[in-house]
């Protein structure tokens, strides 16, 4: 039973060569339709990075308690500095905070009157920096509610509008990657069941002698669908070369002032989803066309 199989087997990878020209057209054009999807993830990918980098923050106003003592406040301010993703912390006690507010208000701002019974509390602005692999919905909430729950902070403000820009703009990608990734997956699955009707009308006199002799579907097909096997794998393969190719063509293409941003490759993970996305329409098509 396995000895017919590897045989049909690799009599399917043997016939690719006859019919060289449509063979390799059809390699180009899977390649092709690799690389143009593998650019399209790849500016994707850099983006979200650049994105997230420069615009994923959150900014945190902490305000403690007017009766808090310096031992606490220094304790919490301890705690802040120890969290995950602190990109600054910028603290003031009473006395920084009204010269800060006097230098603001400049001629108009002179507190001096007040250096004696200072209202303002001890305060601080907190910036978390959120890297992709942090960012989550719900994540600048359960920072809030951590600050919150420090023993001498009185209340915490916070503008959720970075953090929701960061998260608006993955939700935007996924919008338009699947559409495009949907369409190029219609023109690899066009491409391949298309070249593999051309090749079966090349082959029919093949395939009716086959049928007249009683050989059974199977027998018949499998060749065929091994065919479309090693196309999907060989067109990904040489799309993802090109692809490397260009990425390290390109990759310092924008490492210069004022931007400084060196182009990442797609990671491993995207990488593998890519080439077997490429290989299972390729052989989904040839089944269709082969039926």
């Amino acid at each position: 039973m396995i000895g017919p199989f590897i045989r049909l087997t690799l009599r399917g990878v043997a016939d690719l060569r006859l019919h060289p020209f449509a063979q390799l057209l059809t390699l180009l054009a899977v390649g092709m339709v690799t690389l143009l999807t593998g650019l399209i993830l790849l500016g994707m990918h850099n983006v979200n990075q650049e994105l997230l980098k420069s615009r994923g923050k959150v900014e945190f106003q902490i305000y403690w308690k007017a009766g808090a003592g310096d031992a606490q406040v220094e304790k919490d301010w301890q705690s802040v500095r120890a969290m995950d993703h602190l990109d600054s912390f910028k603290t003031f006690t009473p006395r920084t905070a009204l010269t800060e507010l006097a230098t603001a208000l400049g001629e108009t701002g002179d507190f001096a009157w007040l250096a004696e019974n200072n209202p303002l509390p001890y305060s601080g602005l907190a910036a978390f920096a959120v890297p992709p692999e942090a960012q989550s919905e719900g994540w600048a909430a359960d920072l809030l509610t951590r600050l919150k729950s420090m023993p001498g902070v009185d209340k915490v403000n916070y503008t959720p509008f970075q953090a929701d820009l960061a998260q608006g703009w993955r939700t935007l990608t996924h919008m338009v990657v699947w559409p495009v990734l949907g369409f190029l997956a219609l023109v690899v699955s066009l491409v391949v069941h298309n070249t593999i009707k051309l090749s079966l009308l090349t082959r029919m006199d093949e395939v009716e002698i086959l049928s007249l002799v009683g050989a059974s579907p199977a027998y018949i097909r499998w060749p065929l669908l091994i065919g479309g096997l090693v196309q999907g794998i060989l067109g990904a393969g040489l799309g993802v070369g090109l692809l490397a190719a260009t990425h390290s063509a390109i990759a310092d293409a924008l490492n210069f002032p004022p931007f400084l941003i060196q182009l990442q490759f797609l990671p491993p993970s995207q990488i593998l989803a890519l080439s077997g996305a490429v290989t299972l329409v390729s052989i989904l098509s040839s089944w269709v066309a082969i039926k």
